[in-house]
C-alpha cells in the first residue's frame, strides 16, 4: 500500500501500544502499555491520527504536538474525539513525551507504532522513522491523509491544516 487517501476505508489490524493516562504527569513513573485496537476504535469515533518523526525531537515538540495542544477545543468544536501521536518510539518514551506537555486525559493518546508496522505497511517511513503526516478518520472513513515532505513544515499536518479539512 502506499499511502492512504481520502474515501479510503482505514485498513483493518491496525494496533498501536500504549500507556493509558493516569493523571499523573510524574515523567519517571512507568505504566504497563497495553494494545489499542486503532481499527476498531477508529469505528466508533472521529480521530486524528499524526505521526511524527520522534517524541521530543525539535520540530515535533516546538511545532507540531503544541500546536495540538493550542487547538484542541478547536477540533473538538468540529467534532474531533481524539488525537493521536504516534512515532517508532516505545510506549514509555511516548507516555513520558505526553506528561511532559501536560496531557492528563484520553483527549490526546501518545502511542507507539512498534516497528513500524502500519507507517510501513502504508508507505510513509524514511529510514528507522515515520513521515511526518496526519490522517483524519471519520467512523472508519479516511476523510484526509496528507505528509510533510519539507523537513520541519507542518503545514500540513499541524492543527491548523488538519482543522482546514474537517
Amino acid at each position: 500500500m502506499s499511502g492512504l487517501k481520502a474515501g479510503d476505508s482505514f485498513p483493518d489490524n491496525v494496533t498501536f501500544t500504549y500507556v493509558p493516562p493516569t493523571g499523573e504527569l510524574d515523567i519517571t513513573a512507568c505504566g504497563l502499555g497495553i494494545q489499542y485496537d486503532a481499527s476498531k476504535e477508529f469505528q466508533s469515533k472521529k480521530v486524528v491520527l499524526v505521526a511524527v518523526p520522534g517524541a521530543f525531537t525539535p520540530t515535533c515538540q516546538v511545532s507540531h504536538v503544541t500546536s495540538y495542544l493550542a487547538h484542541l477545543d478547536d477540533l473538538k468544536a468540529k467534532g474531533v474525539d481524539q488525537v493521536i501521536f504516534i512515532a517508532s518510539n516505545d510506549h514509555w518514551v511516548m507516555a513520558a513525551w505526553g506528561k511532559a506537555n501536560g496531557v492528563k486525559d484520553d483527549s490526546i493518546l501518545f502511542m507507539s507504532d512498534a516497528g513500524l508496522e502500519f507507517s510501513k505497511r502504508i508507505g510513509w517511513t524514511q529510514g528507522d522513522r515515520t513521515l511526518r503526516y496526519a490522517i483524519i478518520v471519520d467512523h472508519g472513513k479516511v476523510t484526509y491523509a496528507e505528509v510533510d515532505s519539507v523537513r520541519g513544515s507542518i503545514e500540513n499536518t499541524g492543527a491548523e491544516g488538519v482543522l482546514a479539512k474537517l
